[in-house]
């Protein structure tokens, strides 16, 4: 019986710090995404370069995506992981899907991020004839990334679900 109880605890401990995770990653991200959005538009040298260059734009997706899939998706995770196990009045149906979303999703998106960037930098950079199929590869790395990033939304949204069949009966 005590070692159920200890198990229980512990699950508890790791469902709440995976949930602050989220917190902590959103403010991280946000702060990312609100910074790098002023030094776009303050900074007139940068503004010009991702405004004129001829890959400039993929820098302003790699700041959409840190916005959107970092502060903002980061927070309704947080926000989900809370709500839905108290409203069913079930605990999460699974903590190891959580941490599974938790670094697939932050390791896919800093991917995203990253090579959106380089292709951006790059493509804006570079005057070689072949900068054009480098950039393509730089992008098939994002959608490799993107990928995880997809799966680990699809893992998020199999544990709530899963967390809320049978919300009725008593647990």
């Amino acid at each position: 019986m005590t070692e159920a109880i200890e198990e229980s605890a512990s699950r508890n401990r790791d469902f709440t710090r995976y949930t602050l995770w989220f917190v902590y990653a959103c403010i991280i991200y946000s702060i990312i995404g609100f910074s790098w959005g002023a030094i776009m538009g303050g900074v007139p040298a940068f503004r010009h370069f991702v405004d004129e260059s001829p890959h400039g734009r993929l820098i302003t997706l790699a700041h959409g995506h840190i916005n959107l899939l970092g502060w903002v998706e980061m927070a309704i995770f947080a926000a989900l992981y809370y709500v839905v196990p108290t409203v069913a009045r079930r605990p999460i149906y699974s903590v190891r899907l959580v941490k599974i979303h938790f670094w697939m999703h932050n390791f896919g998106l800093i991917g995203m991020v990253v090579f959106f960037l380089v292709a951006g930098l790059v493509g804006g950079l570079s005057v070689d004839d072949g900068t054009e199929k480098l950039v393509s590869h730089l992008l098939a790395f994002v959608g490799i990334f993107g990928t995880l990033v997809l799966l680990a939304n699809i893992i998020w949204g199999y544990n709530l679900y899963k967390t809320t069949i049978g919300w009725q009966k008593r647990v």
